[in-house]
């Protein structure tokens, strides 16, 4: 039987050729997506609007915080109240003026600003949520103007900056390493996912612009840098884009229902309450419901790109093979992928939401009290949300890739040649 299909299969390395139409099909609703995507930033992009910089953030004059480099170069317990406590000096720290207390003192190098080369005084009273300093210690010091115009150092924050680049630089080795030039594009693609995230989405929320879309689109504006950077622009990788875009309109739908059934506020987190009381015009449920939005997507995006090469491989390995076969093969390793990816999901979120777990065990309330709070629900809102959407987009990305990964319009060829399986 003659079908002259002419699918060339002797390619070593690339999918099964598709069909013309298929290739219009997803090409079309991709560029059709990929306009509204633009449209839809250039709607969002944030004005210039200033925002007032909260009270926690400020200096004593309510400017922004600036911070310098400092070493501590003497640590030790000794009496506290010195008069040299944060001021800039060169010698020796002045003792106190009268009786004092005893508290943990660091002498600290100051090694930027207009005070570099300089000393300050740190006097730190021991207790929770205080820094335990030790000589050798890189921290960082914010530089402000006392109500008398004198320049006051206080502790900021442990410099991270060498640790952070070592650990990063470590990752980033160790992808190129073993994924060679698809590793290098993904951490071009990680890139342009953070860009996305600082020039466009915070931008826009403290804009005021409603987060739902602002998440929809910068969403997709990241999977579509981001998918065809790694994978490669090929209708193997359109087709899990196309799944993975469906599949978080499924999740905003999804988090939006959910959040309103279970009044879920985010009060109960810290930063939250602080974005509701010093930038009141964010939306602090369409912030959660934003947050929601982009914490799945990199699951999805891992389970779709999954479903689309397995069922490209399918193909590719068995010519003769029909559609409807090729996604049943690939639904059996999509079970599997399921099954593994919703432990790793709910997992993730039960060790964000671990110390507060542990302070509720031991505030002797009942179990219904503690899983129904909001801080908790939270999180088993998100795992929920996440896990629904990521077990709906196996099928969903399985489905269009078995279509595009056929050229055949009939799902009943002779099966000739073929063996049991």
């Amino acid at each position: 039987m003659s079908h002259g299909h002419g699918h060339g299969h002797g390619h070593s390395d690339g999918p099964t050729p598709l069909g013309p139409i298929a290739a219009k099909i997803v090409v079309g609703l991709l560029a059709a997506i990929g306009v509204m995507v633009l449209i839809g930033t250039f709607v969002l992009w944030p004005d210039t609007r200033t925002v007032e910089v909260p009270a926690p953030f400020q200096t004593t004059g309510g400017d922004a915080v600036v911070t310098e480099a400092g070493t501590v170069i003497e640590q030790g317990t000794g009496p506290c109240g010195s008069p040299s406590f944060g001021r800039v000096f060169t010698t020796e720290p002045l003792p106190p003026a009268g009786a004092a207390y005893e508290c943990e003192r660091s002498i600290v190098a100051i090694e930027s600003g207009p005070n570099s080369g300089a000393r300050t005084l740190l006097e730190v009273i021991p207790g929770p949520g205080q820094p335990e300093l030790q000589a050798g210690d890189d921290i960082r010091l914010v530089r402000q103007t006392d109500p008398s115009g004198a320049t006051q150092y206080s502790f900021y924050d442990f410099a991270r900056g060498l640790p952070l680049t070592l650990v990063v630089a470590a990752f980033a080795i160790v992808v190129v390493v073993v994924a060679r030039w698809r590793g290098l594009r993904a951490l071009i693609g990680l890139g342009l996912a953070f860009a996305v995230l600082v020039v466009f989405m915070l931008p826009a929320l403290l804009d005021g612009k409603p987060a739902v879309p602002v998440a929809l689109v910068g969403g997709a504006l990241i999977l579509y840098a981001v998918l065809y950077l790694a994978h490669g622009v090929n209708l193997r990788t359109s087709s899990a884009l196309l799944g993975t875009l469906a599949s978080m309109v499924v999740a905003a739908l999804l988090s939006y229902v959910a959040i309103r059934m279970t009044h879920l506020t985010g009060l109960s987190e810290e930063q939250n309450t602080d974005v509701q009381m010093y930038i009141g015009h964010v939306s602090i449920s369409g912030l959660l419901l934003a947050g929601f939005i982009i914490g799945s997507l990199g699951v999805l995006n891992d389970v779709t790109i999954t479903q689309a090469a397995s069922a490209f491989e399918l193909a590719g390995l068995d010519p003769t093979s029909s559609r409807r076969e090729i996604f049943a093969a690939a639904m059996r390793v999509g079970r599997d992928h399921i099954a593994s990816t919703v432990y790793t999901l709910v997992l993730a979120y039960a060790g964000g939401a671990l110390p507060l777990l542990l302070l509720f065990s031991v505030a002797g309330r009942s179990i219904t009290d503690v899983v129904t709070s909001d801080a908790v629900a939270i999180e088993l809102v998100r795992a929920a949300v996440g896990g629904i959407a990521l077990t709906l987009s196996v099928p969903l990305t399985t489905a269009i890739a078995a279509m595009l990964a056929r050229a055949d319009a009939s799902d009943t060829l002779p099966k000739r040649g073929r063996h049991a399986r």
